[in-house]
């Protein structure tokens, strides 16, 4: 997602960082290299023209800041821009605190629609609510038995009936709604394979009789600036109250995400980032503008880790590394666990170091990967008792391990060796902790660590130096 663009970006202030000010001439090389990275994006050119204005016009009027640098400066403005840009703050979904709030969504047909429906009731389970699916697309083939087989893969009701109308079955599952104490209705529309009179008149007719809380509209990111017509064509006609962009993950230039919002006006409210029933997120724009301009995204990705480890899991994790007891059966759940968050490469992209995957490169990242994938084959192999005391293997296991992964017994050598000095580096680690103060001891189990020295080479000072220019959602 966004990946081409944010090369792009990231080196055209790489090039800028030599700069003494701001003036009139390098603020306009450097955005004349940002706007050719917008539209080779894809980003819709009404959109660039009106962005690059207010980033020209908030350059050229804001002094360099104290502990800031010209090329900090115009990244702070950029990043300033591109979260208003993309709606500001994320909006998060309607709720109808005394019944069923209604979500209708819409869409054309290949969109994404009917598996976001389901994502969505997966995201509104987990976060403690009582959704029930209601299968109104009656015109494709199998849409009903789709949402059906979805609804059973999540734990979901699905509300269908055959032979009906999409009104009177969307009517009936409001009833059901309400009789079941349901929190959500989520309504499946038909999709069209363009947009038409009778696929608007029908989801017009259904918002009336449904006064739905929420109308989101599922764009499929891919089609470029076909979606951003779209979009404006259906909240034309049908109002809308937000979009929810899919395919997201396949999409390298973002150009819709960037277009979408500032043609519509409708908030963009989720993101599609995967095919799996959990890859439905909310869309958050100050995230996103921190991940194209190479920041991070810390939030999210910390996000990710408590959703796939529990915090009593990552304490018991804790207490093995510093009392160095960390066993091979640890390392494979660790690598389970990681492989849960995201690739290596995903990883890298969240974390606030400017240029990191790229300076290990993507060939080397795919090279770690496989090895880890090896370690875990490696590991399977092997007994309850040998991954927990690793010690043991000798020569007759290593061959029988090895023959049991599908390896040599080399690589059953190297996995030993770089777990054992792992687990040294652990109990140096461990003996450093306890030579510690004491308030540096109570900083490091809370999470809260030392300041960090500012590096010339990032796009912002880090804490410690100056005023951070960023401002952290809470």
């Amino acid at each position: 997602m966004f990946e081409s663009l944010a090369e792009k970006i990231q080196g055209v202030f790489a090039r800028f960082r030599g700069e003494r000010g701001l003036t009139e001439e390098n603020v306009a090389e450097a955005l004349r290299d940002v706007r050719r990275a917008l539209l080779e994006a894809d980003v819709n050119l009404s959109v660039v023209k009106a962005f690059m204005a207010a980033v020209r016009e908030k350059a050229l009027g804001q002094a360099v800041g104290a502990g800031l640098t010209p090329a900090q400066t115009l990244v702070k403005v950029v990043h300033e821009e591109l979260v208003t840009l993309m709606g500001g703050e994320a909006v998060p979904l309607a709720r109808h605190a005394a019944g069923v709030t209604v979500v209708l969504m819409a869409g054309l047909q290949g969109s994404g629609k009917t598996t976001t429906a389901a994502k969505l009731a997966l995201l509104l389970k987990k976060q403690g609510f009582r959704p029930l699916l209601a299968a109104c697309d009656t015109y494709r083939p199998a849409a009903v038995t789709q949402l059906q087989t979805l609804g059973r893969q999540i734990d979901v009701p699905v509300y269908a009936e055959t032979g009906s109308a999409p009104l009177a079955i969307a009517s009936a599952a409001l009833r059901e709604a309400k009789s079941d104490g349901r929190n959500y209705l989520i309504v499946d529309t038909a999709g069209r394979l363009h947009v038409d009179d009778a696929l608007m008149a029908e989801i017009r007719q259904m918002r009336e009789v449904l006064q739905p809380h929420e109308v989101l509209l599922v764009v499929d990111a891919m089609i470029g600036q076909d979606a951003v017509n779209m979009a404006k064509a259906f909240h034309e006609t049908v109002p809308l109250t937000g979009l929810v962009l899919t395919k997201l993950d396949g999409d390298t230039r973002g150009g819709a995400a960037l277009s979408v919002r500032h043609v519509t006006g409708c908030p963009i409210k989720y993101a599609g980032i995967s095919e799996k029933p959990d890859g439905l997120v909310p869309f958050h724009p100050e995230r996103i503008a921190s991940r194209i301009l190479g920041m991070g995204d810390v939030l999210t990705l910390i996000e990710r880790a408590q959703a796939t480890i529990s915090e009593q899991e990552a304490k018991a994790l804790e207490a093995k590394m510093l009392k160095a007891e960390f066993n091979l059966e640890d390392f494979a759940t660790q690598m389970r666990q990681m492989r849960q968050i995201g690739s290596m490469s995903q990883i890298l992209e969240m974390l606030p170091i400017p240029g990191l995957k790229q300076s290990i490169g993507q060939e080397k990242l795919s090279e770690g990967e496989d090895r880890l994938k090896g370690f875990e084959v490696v590991i399977q192999s092997m007994t309850p008792k040998e991954r927990r005391q690793p010690r043991i293997i000798d020569m007759s296991r290593k061959i029988r391990i090895a023959k049991g992964a599908g390896v040599k017994v080399e690589d059953v050598n190297k996995l030993l060796k770089d777990f054992d000095m792992m687990n040294k580096v652990m109990k140096q680690f461990a003996g450093l902790s306890k030579q510690m103060p004491k308030h540096l001891q109570k900083a490091l189990k809370s999470g809260q660590l030392p300041q960090m020295p500012s590096d010339a080479g990032f796009p912002f000072p880090m804490p410690g130096k100056g005023k951070f220019p960023f401002k952290f959602p809470k």
